[in-house]
């Protein structure tokens, strides 16, 4: 009986540290490779950096950005919701062929799939005109440091 005790405790003591680190959410703080498809069948290709304090930025990594100066990096913004939700947003000028740009925002809203993949809706609400949001669906991967 002297043997028993100290072994269930320590089984319990093991359960209990399995359930809370099973109970974590992943890390959003990294870089991700964002992959937007829209209906119309419009890819569009992002970089996002995910930095302390729900701060962050967008970078159009986009070959039809090259018609004009390179792209550069627009603030952006996360909060992580209960369970593996998360929601990031930031501004982004898309290439219109080689005649101009297209400035909106972009809305991401998804949920981990796995501690590398955040898969989930996107909508871009465009600043010029009086045209509607278009939304699509994205799939976010992080990105191997150094890469």
């Amino acid at each position: 009986m002297k043997i028993v005790r100290p072994v269930i405790l320590i089984l319990i003591v093991q359960t209990c540290c399995v359930a809370l680190s099973q109970a974590q959410s992943p890390s959003m703080i990294g870089k991700w490779k964002v992959e937007i498809t829209f209906p119309s069948g419009d890819n569009r290709s992002l970089r996002f950096d995910a930095q302390d304090a729900g701060k962050g930025s967008l970078l159009l990594v986009d070959p039809r950005s090259d018609h004009w100066e390179p792209a550069k990096p627009s603030e952006a913004k996360w909060t992580q919701g209960a369970g593996k939700s998360i929601t990031f947003s930031g501004a982004v000028e898309f290439p219109l062929g080689n005649v101009g740009r297209d400035p909106g925002t972009l809305v991401f809203t998804g949920k981990f799939e796995t501690e590398s993949l955040i898969v989930g809706e996107v909508e871009f609400s465009p600043l010029v005109g009086d045209r509607p949001s278009k939304s699509g669906t994205f799939k976010a991967s992080r990105v191997a440091e150094g890469q």
